[in-house]
């Protein structure tokens, strides 16, 4: 089997029972039964590909191919964690061909003049504990220890969790890396653009900048026969009225700007009741800080404009803050050439989705591969990736990683 088509199938098995936590979806929550099981998976594809696996602090999957000197290692990877009822390649296709990179050197006796790390991070979801990337930031030297005081669902604790593994919060921060050479990630666009433009692959430029938010709006719950329209104080309606003021903000600024209301939580939740309390989450990204704040700051005045108007209380607590994440120009020249390399026409995009590799960038230089998924489809069981388009973007890591290779002996 052609590589890129394996590491396609090897999505697909890590997709069904025993590496989903739900019998009728895909949902692979960090540190649960059938995250341990997929890391068994790719354990045993790593050693099959020559590297040496072992588990980090922070309950991070890592194969290691040595290289002819001992310096600074080139990390390829992405996540292996998902949301919730979820598609089957988002993160796991930039481990699975990493490892197949890995695989076809090894197979050719080629070692480069670095060693070569595969990482299968955790948590880059956010799917379990109400925080995103955290192993990416472990690894990264940027952890927040209070990040880690932190429960799922149930009540669960994340050192609860992480007992099972035989790790602990207290050494969680251990998984801090090294200095590394750079960082490459290969990722599924969740876009259309590379279809729209009969494109396989493309270079990222940047990951946009992004703000989350959690909003309580408080009003009074009452009776829904016996009080009166002009004397209600409707959470609901007040949020609903706040969700179409963030969605016009962002539409009327005509750029990159996206902002959205992804969860909503109405109390008391009874048909023949007053909401009184609405939470409800915002994110905001743009691939420029800057419009991301001045966003932000417009959302904020329009919903203590309308709160005031209908009556009602309200709360904002700012819950996630990761700027802009510029790739590394030289490493994007490297992707471009290895792109052309393989008859595709370079085309560089920025990533308007979250990715490790905007956390890696404090570590060391990073570069993103886009490839193809079909309908810009993702975080949906119709998520789709061509096995064609995976080989391409195979046969460029490989070239990437050998041009690298030359730019150090030089």
């Amino acid at each position: 089997m052609v590589g890129g088509v394996r590491a396609v199938a090897r999505c697909d098995e890590l997709g069904v029972a025993p590496y989903s936590d739900a019998p009728d979806m895909l949902f692979r929550a960090y540190l649960t039964p059938a995250f341990a099981a997929a890391q068994r998976a790719i354990a045993g594809w790593m050693q099959e590909a020559g590297m040496q696996t072992r588990i980090d602090a922070a309950a991070n999957l890592i194969g290691r191919y040595e290289g002819t000197a001992d310096g600074p290692a080139l990390l390829i990877g992405s996540h292996i964690d998902s949301v919730r009822d979820a598609g089957r390649y988002d993160g796991p296709l930039g481990v699975m061909l990493g490892i197949e990179a890995v695989a076809a050197l090894h197979a050719s006796g080629r070692r480069l003049p670095f060693p070569i790390e595969v990482i299968a991070f955790g948590d880059e979801e956010g799917s379990r504990f109400p925080a995103a990337m955290l192993t990416s930031r472990a690894v990264a030297g940027t952890l927040d220890p209070a990040m880690l005081e932190v429960e799922d669902a149930r009540g669960l604790s994340l050192d609860e969790a992480l007992a099972p593994f035989e790790l602990s919060t207290l050494t969680f921060a251990q998984a801090a890396h090294a200095p590394a050479l750079a960082y490459l990630e290969a990722h599924i666009e969740q876009g259309p653009v590379l279809e729209s433009e009969g494109l396989a692959v493309g270079t990222v430029t940047g990951i946009a900048a992004q703000l989350r938010y959690a909003v309580m709006v408080a009003g009074v719950a009452g009776h829904a026969g016996t009080t009166t329209m002009p004397l209600r104080r409707d959470a609901l309606t007040a949020a609903a009225e706040m969700v179409l003021a963030i969605e016009r903000i962002a539409r009327d600024d005509l750029s990159d700007l996206a902002a959205t209301v992804g969860c909503l939580s109405v109390h008391p939740g009874a048909p023949n009741v007053v909401p009184g309390r609405v939470d409800f989450t915002i994110d905001i990204r743009s691939g420029d800080p800057i419009r991301r704040d001045r966003a932000a700051e417009q959302i904020i005045d329009r919903i203590a404009d309308i709160a005031e108007r209908r009556g009602t209380d309200f709360d904002i607590r700012r819950i996630h803050d990761l700027p802009a994440s510029p790739c590394d120009p030289a490493l994007m020249d490297l992707l471009d050439a290895a792109i052309a390399a393989q008859g595709q026409p370079p085309r560089r995009l920025v990533s308007g989705a979250g990715h490790d590799a905007m956390v890696m960038a404090a570590l060391c230089p990073t570069a993103m591969l886009f490839v193809r998924c079909r309908g810009g489809t993702s975080h949906n069981p119709a998520e789709h990736v061509d096995g064609a388009d995976a080989e391409i973007a195979l046969q460029v890591m490989i070239d990437f990683i050998l041009r690298l290779g030359d730019h150090v002996d030089a």
